[in-house]
């Protein structure tokens, strides 16, 4: 039920945050014997970026090579906007381009890749970021601090925010006009929440289906995992990076940061994660979720839109999407996920990663400050396909026609609950992610199926967790 008028672009957002991992850990794995940028006639002195292109049409990628070019026309640029389905397999022509010698300067990845590309292919832009602290002052008063953090790795920031996408839940008005509800409040709790599917449900008959949500890293089971105070994997933040926030942002902002995340021992059978699976099976029991499906939701746009799903989680990226297959503003609205244990909410961002086999060094670093100029992504976001990162262009005049009418919690996310934080993507996140999925289908197939699903869970990460990348 693939609903053909979503662009391939909203899609692949869709499914950025959770997937292209395993890909990139056999580049990383594969490094050294596979690029052969020394190999004569392989470089025709062009800064090379690679893309992925359905993200950016041919339009958006002429803007911004002419717009480089006026700033720099002594850097002559190449956007590699590599055609891929998806993620996965967007790394992988990165892999082919690499072992060809072929290898780009720059490449956009997503936060699943952020600490494996730092501790294997990316440089950290410390230096630079450093030298010039003057020109970047406004970007880094623009972009909520969670958001850099999410980029350091080990004390050292690895890319610049250019978008990202909290799980947020989105309501279809429609449904909840047919079941007499009202829209939920910003503090709802996880008690509301089954209140509101169950007043759904029997407003609606055999096909209807109240909650929606697609089985993977980012939008499945950990913001559900959050909301109760847990996560998949322990969290603690890396020593080191106050040379970024002392020197760009006030104390309040800075305060409990650190030089990025680290996610380590396995949580699966701890009673917080238990006690979130036996909810969510709870809701599959009652008919008013169906067990988690693979993918990256492309079927959801469809069923959502003619009222057979509720409500689902999803980012600031739907709101295009939605617009653009065809659905009114006035018929769906967007809330902040709901409260249990806390309302910690997740995140996924993506920026440019700059590999150690580039050349152009120099001339990469100019680039990353020219894509997260506010002129220059707001030529990149024209229609609603993400959220920026940038906090002033979530502007009234940009969800005018797409909507929802509450689109300030795409960012207010982020202000109003400061702990919101990324998605779990150590280096081992290829394993990590494929023992998740694999488990959590496992464990809501039936009602006693929980407990010894989370336990092979918990044994299956602690052998991913203890791989060497």
């Amino acid at each position: 039920m693939t609903d053909s008028h979503l662009p391939r672009r909203t899609l692949l957002r869709y499914g950025a945050y959770g997937a292209g991992a395993a890909t990139l850990a056999a580049t990383a794995a594969s490094w050294d014997r596979l690029t052969g940028a020394d190999i004569p006639g392989r470089d025709d002195g062009s800064l090379v970026v690679a893309t992925l292109g359905s993200a950016l049409d041919p339009a958006t990628v002429s803007a911004l090579t002419k717009g480089f070019h006026r700033l720099h026309p002594d850097i002559p640029l190449r956007v590699n906007a590599v055609q891929a389905v998806d993620w996965s397999d967007f790394f992988a022509k990165i892999l082919t381009q690499i072992a060809a010698g072929t290898a780009p300067d720059l490449v956009y990845v997503a936060t699943e890749g952020v600490q494996l590309f730092a501790q294997k292919l990316g440089v950290a832009l410390d230096r630079w970021v450093r030298r010039d602290a003057a020109e970047l002052r406004e970007y880094f008063a623009d972009v909520h601090p969670s958001l850099v953090e999410s980029m350091m790795y080990e004390g050292h920031l690895y890319q610049l925010p250019m978008e990202f996408n909290a799980a947020d839940i989105y309501l279809n008005k429609q449904v909840l006009k047919r079941a007499g509800a009202g829209f939920p409040a910003a503090d709802w709790s996880r008690d509301d929440f089954t209140a509101l599917l169950r007043e759904m449900k029997r407003a609606g008959d055999a096909h209807f289906t109240p909650y929606f949500w697609t089985n993977r890293l980012w939008g499945g089971v950990v913001p559900w995992l959050f909301a109760n105070g847990t996560n998949l994997l322990k969290e603690s933040k890396a020593p080191g990076g106050s040379w970024l926030w002392d020197a760009f942002y006030p104390a309040a902002d800075r305060q409990g940061r650190g030089g990025g995340f680290r996610w380590t021992t396995p949580q699966a059978t701890a009673d917080r994660t238990e006690e979130a699976y036996d909810y969510l099976a709870s809701l599959v029991q009652e008919d008013l979720c169906t067990r988690p499906e693979g993918g990256n939701g492309s079927n959801l746009v469809g069923v959502f839109s003619t009222g057979r799903v509720g409500v689902t989680p999803a980012g600031g990226f739907w709101a295009g999407g939605l617009h653009l297959a065809g659905m009114r503003a006035a018929d769906y609205d967007v809330q902040y996920f709901p409260g249990w244990r806390t309302q910690r909410h997740q995140f996924g961002a993506a920026g440019y990663a700059l590999l150690r086999t580039s050349k152009k060094q120099e001339a990469a670093w100019e680039f990353i400050k020219y894509a997260a100029r506010k002129d220059t992504m707001t030529r990149l976001f024209q229609s609603n396909q993400t959220t920026p990162a940038r906090r002033s262009m979530l502007t009234e005049a940009r969800y005018a026609e797409s909507g929802p009418a509450h689109w300030r919690v795409f960012y207010d996310t982020l202000d109003r609950f400061p702990d919101t934080g990324p998605i779990p993507a150590p280096p081992q996140v290829a394993e990590v992610t494929d023992v998740l999925l694999k488990y959590t289908g496992t464990a809501l197939a039936s009602p006693r199926a929980v407990g010894p699903a989370l336990r092979r869970m918990q044994g299956a990460l602690e052998q991913a967790m203890e791989r060497e990348i």
